[in-house]
């Protein structure tokens, strides 16, 4: 196995799909020679050449547009939008028809698309660069909502979205591209969108999480000492409520951790819907810890406003002294 880093891991997923299936392209701003933004599509230009690796306009929307229309002509186009800020100008072209091009047709079309997208804080980024927006494309019928937390699972599940016959968003936790290394294989291998994964098992607390700050929950659960079982929901749409549920049924207690901003955060409605299953289970309040309601601070603060393992940790213990 390579020890790679989360940009290396995805590197390697694209350079393999590219290898087998050539209708896989990658079209985006400075993907082509430069190798993206953050270096991600280093070194697929030279490998694969302009008509697969290609360069586009500043213009987020026609990037989009023109992906559908490369899948609808039979291909497998892999679109990067540079930071999530930007997925605004795009968001037409994504909700309004890729995630609707199944339905509208009858089943005649539909669009095998995969937008990566680096999204979160944790880099002092400036304005539009670290903002969390899952929850915008949770809530759109008809996309898939991919955020792995690590190498191995960042691998596995982009080769998934790109086979996937419709649109998937993979967000990308650009905190955690290279902030640490994890064995991943060389060959090729899928994980199923939709499963969840029990990163650490327990059963005095559920802690459910996704992205980035699975990595602070794994501080705070080994700080607090505790039997704390922790789930890495890894796909936000569809997302695996079965693990959820049947982890909470033995705990009887749940923290729910992400980077976006509380109110309508997914975290609501991972807590609606175990109220929905698991109410006669629970024995305390589900806690959330989020961002909070405010426009992503500049750097200064943005340690502040991104849930860290201190603010994790006294949720544990709010939990578990309920």
């Amino acid at each position: 196995m390579a020890n790679l880093t989360l940009v290396q891991a995805i590197n390697l997923a694209l350079i393999q799909e590219m290898e087998r299936d050539d209708r896989v392209l990658i079209l985006g701003e400075d993907v082509g020679p430069n190798g993206g933004v953050f270096r991600v599509t280093e070194g697929l230009h030279k490998r694969f050449g302009s008509k697969r690796v290609v360069d586009t306009p500043l213009a987020e929307s026609g990037i989009i547009g023109t992906s559908i229309g490369l899948a609808i002509a039979g291909l497998r186009p892999i679109p990067e939008i540079q930071f999530e800020g930007f997925l605004g100008p795009a968001y037409d072209q994504i909700c309004s028809h890729a995630a609707r091009m199944r339905t509208r047709t009858r089943g005649a079309m539909t669009i095998p698309l995969t937008v990566r997208v680096p999204v979160g804080g944790g880099i002092h980024a400036p304005e539009l660069h670290s903002d969390s927006p899952e929850s915008i494309y949770i809530h759109q019928p008809g996309l898939k909502v991919v955020m792995p937390s690590s190498p191995y699972d960042a691998k596995g599940l982009l080769i998934s979205a790109i086979r996937d016959p419709d649109p998937v968003m993979f967000f990308e936790p650009k905190r955690i591209y290279r902030a640490f290394r994890e064995e991943v294989p060389e060959d090729e291998y899928t994980l199923p969108l939709g499963k969840a994964r029990v990163v650490c098992e327990g059963d005095a607390m559920t802690v459910v999480s996704w992205g980035s700050s699975v990595v602070q929950c794994m501080q705070a659960i080994e700080r607090s000492g505790r039997s704390i079982e922790l789930i890495d929901l890894r796909t936000l749409y569809p997302f695996d409520m079965d693990a959820v549920e049947a982890s909470v049924k033995k705990t009887g207690r749940c923290v729910i951790v992400h980077e976006a901003p509380k109110t309508c955060g997914f975290g609501a409605e991972i807590a609606a819907r175990i109220m929905e299953r698991c109410f006669l289970y629970l024995e305390s309040p589900v806690q959330r810890v989020a961002g909070f309601d405010t426009i992503m601070p500049y750097y200064k603060l943005e340690l502040d406003y991104m849930p860290d393992a201190d603010r994790i940790a006294r949720a544990i213990e709010e939990t578990a002294a309920y």
